[in-house]
């Protein structure tokens, strides 16, 4: 298994065409679903921010960082987009994204264009999310959280969202994977790299999020969201 760059864009060809169909109609279910629910998290405010975050993370995708020889990461976007904007128009936000990746700069295959939705905009949005929300709402029963430490709930967000995301692609290899290697050596490799990838991933997350939450913090869902749930 060649890799030149970050491997959570998959080619054509890394799974057989079944399971990028499966995938494909889970993406169009997902983001649908997404579309939906979305008109809850928006208002006049916020959709200026969703239309901002998903030109910076799609900026910031093309801006690779180097982890491992041979190897190289980018921003997924995933807990960043959710606690920013929601869950679900976080989703939106890195479907848009993928698609005119893929359809644009071929980044990313075509027919993968499920599998990579799949991974980065709903298990990578879910997972980065809930993980925030977690831990955000377990700190705020104890204290008021600073803004240091709403930076560093970000960070292990986009860390855990990364290697979830990461482990739905091994999940899709191993239900039909097209390459000839191993499931145990695709898994291994992708666990390890994108640790080391999530620790970026986490680093770019927490300054913008803090950049955000300190210049406009009635923006930030997630804070909206908590304080209005949790009483400090």
């Amino acid at each position: 298994m060649t890799v030149h760059n970050v491997a959570m864009h998959m080619s054509d060809g890394i799974v057989d065409a079944p399971t990028s169909l499966i995938f494909g109609v889970i993406a169009v279910a997902a983001v649908g679903l997404s579309a939906v629910k979305a008109r809850n998290e928006l208002d006049e405010r916020t959709v200026p921010l969703a239309g901002l975050v998903a030109a910076f993370i799609f900026a910031v995708q093309m801006i690779n960082f180097p982890i491992l020889p041979g190897v190289s990461g980018h921003l997924l976007g995933g807990a960043l987009a959710a606690i920013l904007v929601g869950p679900n128009t976080g989703a939106l936000c890195i479907a848009i994204v993928l698609v005119v990746q893929s359809l644009l700069f071929a980044d990313g295959g075509v027919t993968a264009l499920g599998t990579n939705i799949v991974n980065m905009a709903v298990i990578g949005v879910a997972a980065g999310y809930a993980t925030a929300v977690g831990l955000f709402t377990l700190a705020r029963r104890r204290a008021e959280v600073p803004t240091a430490g709403l930076g560093v709930v970000a960070f292990i967000a986009a860390l855990v969202g990364t290697v979830c995301a990461a482990m739905g692609f091994v999940l899709e290899y191993a239900i039909g994977g097209a390459a000839t290697t191993s499931l145990g050596a695709v898994a291994g490799y992708m666990f390890g790299t994108h640790v080391l990838i999530g620790v970026g991933e986490g680093l770019i997350t927490a300054v913008t999020v803090v950049a955000v939450a300190r210049a406009r913090p009635d923006l930030v869902y997630l804070l909206r969201r908590t304080r209005a749930e949790v009483p400090a």
